[in-house]
């Protein structure tokens, strides 16, 4: 599938009529690394439907005026599933890279590029 396609197959994503919106910088990142993995060959399509569509409807068991994840929100937790279901990344790598990027964003003053430290 083209890109437009892949969009026309995610009915629920953030969009207008110039394509996908989004809230923050990682969003547009997880988005598009989200499409070159697939491109890449690391999962099918009906795959990341399916996976994005298990974590989407986990906000059905949250209880009443239980505030939802974001849309982007549950497409990382979709992604770092596949990615760590591909044994692409573990799930103890993951979580450690998240933690070294809040430390620097926490780190770093307004205005200036977050720089990642290992």
């Amino acid at each position: 599938m083209t890109s437009p396609d892949l969009l026309a197959a995610l009915p629920a994503i953030p969009k207008d009529d110039g394509g996908p919106v989004f809230a923050a910088p990682w969003e547009a990142r997880v988005f598009a690394m989200t499409i070159k993995a697939h491109e890449a060959g690391l999962f099918s399509w009906n795959e990341w439907a399916e996976t994005l569509g298990a974590e989407l409807h986990k906000d059905d068991d949250l209880p009443l005026g239980t505030a939802a994840p974001g849309y982007y929100d549950h497409w990382l937790a979709a992604f770092e599933k596949l990615l760590t279901a591909k044994g692409v990344a573990t799930g103890s790598v993951l979580s450690d890279l998240k933690s070294a990027w809040d430390n620097a964003a926490k780190s770093t003053p307004h205005g200036q590029p977050i720089v990642l430290e290992r």
